[in-house]
């Protein structure tokens, strides 16, 4: 029987399934719409798709590094408790690893972690088994002659709630640290590399905010003019990592720090978990009774 689109659609409409497990649902049973969905049921697909709405804010940020490659990858979860646990550490650890050989998060859903699975299948087969919400929310990759790291609360090892990476030209892995510690650390929180790479419209916009600040004290022109110099001056250094001053020597700025490690700073990442997500309110008994109903 042949597997139409309308059939994939009714199949995941009725079950919640994604469009790849229902065409596969629909393919191992002929077509027939009750077999399939006691297939994806058997499969313990049903049981994750119903879960796939619920706010997933929590989890861990896990990090890799070979060579001169590394990786941070975010791996949701709907409460901290799953964070602890060690079948999640272990596929958060899976993911990150198999994360070095692709260069987005789409990729990275169709690649194996070792196991014969896919990423996609092995949280799919998670969210079944530990009964949460979860996802790979998002990857970024940086590369260089050396690249650092630094987690931030760090549940296991290379994982936790914030990872950082440091790409350097040149330089040492110990100075490489010593940076991802700082945009750890740093606040603010460091936009881009450089001025060169910051959005030109959030450019803009602090520009004409500043202007529009400095005109409001009724001082000339060429006065307002240099105003303005001055605090987008002191907006690039809060904003840009060799800018900033240097958390290890708040004396000199990082890229001074670079200079004098004979290192350049090539490439930076900084994820933390659920950063951007607005998160329910919940209390904490109904997190915990949640947890153990699943």
């Amino acid at each position: 029987m042949a597997i139409t689109a309308t059939l994939v659609k009714e199949l995941r409409d009725l079950s919640g399934a994604g469009m790849m497990d229902a065409k596969k649902a629909l393919t191992e049973t002929e077509g027939e719409i009750e077999a399939a969905m006691d297939w994806l049921r058997t499969k313990g697909l049903a049981k994750a798709a119903k879960k796939s709405g619920r706010t997933a804010a929590e989890g861990l940020v896990g990090v890799k590094v070979e060579g001169g490659v590394g990786v941070a990858v975010e791996v949701n979860s709907e409460t901290d408790f799953v964070g602890k646990n060690a079948d999640f550490q272990n596929m958060v650890r899976g993911i990150a690893t198999a994360a070095l050989t692709v260069d987005d998060v789409e990729a990275l859903g169709g690649v194996d972690v070792g196991n014969g699975k896919t990423v996609a299948e092995t949280v799919t087969n998670a969210i079944a088994t530990i009964g949460e919400n979860m996802s790979v929310r998002r990857m970024a990759k940086v590369s260089g002659d050396v690249v650092g790291m630094y987690v931030h609360t760090s549940a296991a090892d290379g994982m936790g709630k914030i990872g950082c990476l440091v790409a350097l030209k040149g330089g040492n892995a110990e100075f490489a640290k010593q940076v991802a510690m700082h945009v750890a650390a740093a606040d603010p929180r460091p936009q881009s590399l450089t001025e060169a790479d910051l959005d030109p419209a959030a450019v803009e916009k602090e520009k004409q905010f500043l202007t529009d600040q400095a005109r409001e004290s009724g001082k000339p022109e060429n006065i307002i003019e240099n105003m303005i110099k001055g605090r987008m001056k002191k907006f690039f250094s809060e904003v840009t990592l060799v800018n900033q001053a240097f958390v290890m020597n708040p004396d000199i700025t990082v890229g001074q720090a670079a200079k004098d490690a004979d290192a350049e700073i090539v490439g930076f990442v900084r994820l933390e978990v659920g950063e951007g997500i607005e998160k329910k309110s919940e209390d904490f008994a109904a997190e915990v009774a949640k947890t153990m109903g699943g």
